[in-house]
Parts: structure tokens; sequence; C-alpha cells
């Protein structure tokens, strides 16, 4: 369940390739007299972060970076922010936030908001039917035995998101969703308290964990990748940290 060294290895080897693109772009440069012509845009700026989240935020074939087009600006912006405040572990995100002003990670939050992109096919399964079912019935009911509420309603009906912050959970990989609520369980991912996602996973046997990632992954999302409900979490017992809302 500890995703720390499946991530590692390809986020440096995403970054080294990174580095080294810039630094034949700059001796390409160099050559030549004329003064580079860049376009200063939000999108260009941004074609940093393609390596691990793809172009436009649509996610790489790597299963453990996850699409961002199109998540509300508000959990965008909240994650940003728990990288920056050491919540979340991932030590090349923690690097790369660090220097930037809130106010500019509100900006990039808002860029990839905006980007109402279609999404990939799903995944096929790779689970039995019974595991499958089991994932559905998380996602759309809950286990009340468990005190775990259904995913919906907090994620919405269509699990596509609801504004302001809560994300959308489709066009994901079965790792990267297995991954983060491994994360969660295990302390390697946070929130501002009260973290009720922590108190899910908690609650989450180790299979029902694979089980609502397994289903997740192979639904075919709606046509709009972009959340388009308005609400609040409402986790049932549970309590969840109020959102910073960008301004």
């Amino acid at each position: 369940m500890n995703p720390r060294h499946a991530v590692g290895h390809k986020t440096i080897r995403a970054v080294a390739k990174c580095l080294i693109g810039a630094g034949a772009a700059a001796a390409a440069l160099s050559s030549t007299n004329a003064a580079p012509r860049v376009e200063d845009s939000m999108a260009q700026r941004l074609q940093a972060c393609t390596p691990c989240h793809g172009r436009e935020g649509v996610a790489t074939a790597s299963g453990y970076f996850p699409r961002i087009a199109g998540k509300p600006q508000g959990y965008l912006f909240e994650q940003l922010m728990n990288f920056k405040e050491g919540r979340r572990g991932h030590a090349v995100m923690k690097q790369l936030v660090q220097p930037l002003s809130t106010a500019y990670l509100q900006e990039i939050a808002a860029h990839f908001a905006s980007l109402n992109l279609p999404y990939p096919a799903p995944e096929p399964a790779s689970v039995n039917a019974e595991v499958l079912q089991r994932g559905k019935q998380l996602i759309f009911e809950g286990d009340a035995a468990l005190r775990l509420p259904a995913c919906v309603q907090c994620h919405g009906q269509a699990m596509s998101g609801v504004l302001p912050a809560t994300p959308g959970l489709l066009g994901l990989s079965k790792d990267y969703l297995t991954a983060q609520l491994g994360a969660w369980r295990n302390g390697l991912r946070a929130a501002r308290e009260p973290d009720c996602m922590k108190a899910v996973s908690l609650r989450m046997k180790e299979s029902d964990i694979h089980a609502v990632s397994a289903y997740l992954s192979s639904v075919k999302p709606v046509a709009a990748s972009a959340a388009a409900v308005t609400g609040a979490a409402q986790a049932g017992d549970l309590q969840c940290a109020t959102p910073r809302i960008p301004r």
C-alpha cells in the first residue's frame, strides 16, 4: 500500500527528462543571435507540469500521477497548499510549490480547473464481478456495519466532483486510487483537520480499497470532465475541513 517507491522512481525519471530537455533548449537558443520570443501565458508556464500530469493536465500513461484538468479550483488550490505546508509528502511537488506565493498557486488552480477536456477510455476491469459489485456498493450505498458513507455523498452522484472543492473520482487509474487511499491510511497523505478521508480510509478493509479503486477506474465518465454541481461534503457522521476557497 506504500506508493512512495513506485512514484519516486517514475517522478525522478520524468524530472530528469524535463531538465535534459530544458538544457538542450537553452543550448539551441544560445547558438542564435535572435532574442527568443516566448509566449507568456499560464498554459506556457505550466508546461513544466506535463512530464507527470500530461499535456493540459489530462494525465500520462503512468498509473501514479492523477488527472488534474477540470478538478474544482478549490480542491486543486487546497492540494497545492497541502504540499506547500507539508501535509502531503511528495518531495518533488513540495519542492516545486515551496517558492510560489499563495496568489500564484490560486492562478495555477484556476488554470487547470478551467480545462474541460475529454476523459480517456476507462481501464479494463482486472478483477472479478464480485469484487466490482462490492466496489459499486461502497460507492453508491456505503456500508453501515463499517460506518462507511457512500462515496457519492461527497463526490456527487455522477462521481464528477462537487463544487467548490470536492474532486471527481473518474478518469483516474486503479493504481493511483489505491495508492492515495493507502497513503491516507498509512499517514503519507493528510488534509487539514478534521480529515474525513483519513477516517474513511481507516474504516475500509484493504480488500475494499482495491474493490473501490477497481470499480471507479473501470467506469466510463460522463462527457463533461468538470464538476457541475455545488454542495457541501456530507460524509455520514464524519466531519470534513472547510475548504479554503480561492479569491
